[in-house]
């Protein structure tokens, strides 16, 4: 396979043998990114703005890469725990280390603090897009190759003002998109149940899916369920809250359409649980869940492996997280439920990418640029942030 601005196999060996430069430069920022709108979920809420956590690796030789950890403080964690992991506890496994040392960092990284995977995430993407421009590829082909140039972009419908989402769905036919998720459960059923109605009759061309994100009680769960697997949704995911496996296996006994983990499953140890314990017919992977780009990978190929489809969702992100989502999907085959990479283009008032993250005909487009194709505008991150070093 030719990546592009493949060279010759000299030159090649030179750049490979420049991974070996050890990483010199740590920074880490927390931006506040406004928002245009507010957006329920059946966990918590969010409006005004999201926060997100930057991560810069400088190599000796002065090339950067960059990461993004987004937390959620009701899914993953807070901003201020991901600072706090990847400034104190990560930055001393990281500098001194060759960039060539990217498994056995992310391998101390996984037992030097517990949790913080949105932290390990943006320690994991920003080494490999260091890696990549070092190695002149994509971050896609240090995963293993790329095995698609386009991804299917869902969008989540989450205002509780139906009026409102109306707007953004006519905005979404416009600009073809055929896929939405409906969050539900975070205000009354009929509520749920008028937005499928509205949807079904008045946008034929989009196929939907539903995500409760948590949302429904034990005892609702069942009637809820039943109700939304009546319109045949893509899938429906995750209605009650990530511990309740047994209920998880019994509501996937009830409907005819895919029931989805998302919560319930973070990393590879969650998954061989879940597939163990029959909760799910596919999953929701996230890098910020599973703790970077590798781990996500693995969380695949172990749902794969049970016959368990799987989709690329996201957190609160800005464009470059999307990115390192849009890599990760690209070399592994088993995800071909789409993605929501949807904050950068739908939600955030102003993305932190030079330029923009790229959209088009209804699905996310993978670049062939060294790392992750693309980089932050140093003065988007002087404008958002809220802590963290002069640019």
């Amino acid at each position: 396979m030719h990546y592009p601005g493949q060279v010759s196999s000299h030159e090649r060996g030179n750049r490979l043998t420049e991974l070996h430069q050890t990483i010199t430069g740590f920074d880490v920022w927390h931006l506040s990114l406004p928002v245009t709108s507010r957006r329920d979920h059946g966990i918590g809420r969010v409006e005004n703005a999201c926060e997100i956590i930057l991560l810069r690796l400088t190599a000796e030789g002065g090339a950067v890469g960059w990461g993004e950890g987004s937390p959620w403080s009701v899914f993953t964690g807070t901003p201020e725990a991901s600072l706090a992991a990847l400034d104190r506890y990560l930055r001393p496994l990281v500098i001194g280390r060759r960039v060539a040392d990217r498994p056995a960092i992310m391998e101390a990284a996984r037992h030097a603090v517990a949790h913080a995977s949105e932290a390990k995430a943006a320690l994991d993407t920003a080494l490999l897009d260091l890696a990549g421009h070092i190695a002149g590829q994509p971050v896609w082909a240090l995963l293993g190759g790329k095995c698609r140039d386009r991804i299917p972009l869902s969008v989540s419908i989450a205002d509780p003002d139906f009026e409102r989402d109306r707007a953004l769905l006519d905005r979404l036919v416009g600009d073809g998109i055929r896929i939405v998720k409906l969050k539900a459960g975070f205000r009354d059923h009929a509520f749920d149940i008028m937005r499928m109605e509205r949807i079904a009759h008045d946008y034929p061309s989009l196929r939907v899916r539903v995500d409760f994100n948590q949302g429904l009680t034990p005892e609702e769960a069942p009637a809820r369920t039943r109700d939304m697997a009546a319109f045949k949704p893509d899938f429906i995911e995750q209605p009650v809250r990530a511990h309740h496996f047994g209920l998880m296996a019994r509501l996937r006994a009830m409907i005819d359409v895919p029931l989805l983990a998302d919560e319930s499953v973070f990393g590879p140890e969650d998954m061989t649980r879940a597939a163990g314990e029959g909760i799910c017919d596919g999953v929701s992977v996230k890098i910020m869940k599973s703790g970077g780009l590798g781990r996500a990978q693995e969380v695949t190929s172990i749902a794969a492996a049970h016959g368990l489809g799987a989709y690329g969702g996201d957190m609160f992100e800005s464009g470059l997280a999307h990115l390192a989502g849009t890599h990760m999907i690209a070399a592994t085959p088993a995800i071909t439920l789409g993605c929501e990479f949807y904050q950068a283009s739908y939600f955030l008032a102003e993305d932190i990418l030079e330029t923009p993250f790229a959209v088009e005909g209804g699905a996310v487009i993978v670049p062939d640029a060294p790392g992750l194709g693309a980089r932050p505008d140093m003065d988007r991150i002087r404008k958002f942030t809220l802590a963290g070093p002069t640019p």
